[in-house]
């Protein structure tokens, strides 16, 4: 009896075709954004020649300049809460034995990513404008404690993950040998770790720097970051500016992406 082939999905009729088409529907508007972001004129569909202006005057906005600054900032400060929460999570639900409510906590943590972005932004908002009101205070403490929370998620996938395909048998030998729960920690399960923590903290920062609903329902006034300062440009008038700025970032990420994917990757 001849053996069966494997089955391969490049073998269903019209999967090149279908592959093709999506991946020129998915990337011919950023090739058209970034093409326009060096055009020498105003205009969005003449091309008046090569020109790098609209680099130079981006970068010399300084509301861009603060807004960026703003954006680095927050996603910072909020990736690397995100992943230390997602670390402890992530541990508390992977290197522990089995005890009821386990399997709850594992959904509750990943339920953010089921819950459309515009109903967190709207408990977000009505939340801390009830602390605003009780405290009178308005700082970036706000925007911070809402990209945490919503980046936890992110950074938590790859960091169990990476948990789930450790083997646990160096970690054992070191308890044989009378190493103590921090030692053993320290020592040989965070290096080990380690790719899965840098991939969620990546993940968590890009998520954050991209991030425009949550961020515009919680934001207070001059607190742009450069995704909101975009759509407010984009409600006034779209100069190839904004496709400069844009451009940077979608660069910007696609090398933080990158980066996360190889190490995400990386088993050793």
């Amino acid at each position: 009896m001849a053996e069966r082939a494997p089955f391969s999905v490049q073998t269903i009729p019209g999967f090149a075709a279908i592959a093709i088409f999506t991946f020129v529907a998915i990337y011919t508007p950023l090739v058209i954004l970034v093409a326009f972001s060096f055009n020498a004129g105003d205009s969005l569909a003449i091309w008046e020649g090569f020109s790098l202006k609209w680099y130079y005057r981006a970068a010399a906005n300084e509301q861009v300049q603060s807004a960026a600054i703003r954006s680095l900032y927050l996603a910072g400060i909020s990736a690397s809460v995100a992943t230390v929460a997602a670390t402890m999570a992530a541990l508390a639900t992977t290197r522990t034995r089995h005890f009821p409510g386990k399997t709850m906590i594992y959904a509750l943590i990943n339920q953010p990513l089921m819950i459309p972005e515009i109903v967190t932004a709207v408990a977000l908002l009505i939340v801390f404008a009830w602390v605003k009101v009780a405290t009178g205070h308005t700082s970036m403490i706000y925007l911070i404690a809402a990209h945490t929370a919503f980046c936890i998620p992110f950074a938590y996938l790859p960091i169990r993950a990476r948990l789930e395909t450790m083997d646990d048998t160096l970690e054992k030998a070191a308890a044989d040998l009378y190493a103590g729960r921090w030692q053993v920690f320290r020592r040989i399960t965070l290096p080990m770790m380690m790719p899965g923590i840098i991939a969620g903290l990546m993940l968590a920062f890009v998520i954050s720097m991209d991030d425009v609903v949550i961020t515009e329902f919680v934001k207070s006034a001059g607190q742009d970051t450069l995704p909101t300062y975009m759509l407010g440009q984009l409600r006034r008038v779209v100069t190839p500016e904004i496709n400069a700025i844009s451009t940077v970032v979608v660069f910007a990420g696609a090398f933080l992406v990158t980066i996360f994917f190889w190490v995400s990757s990386n088993r050793r």
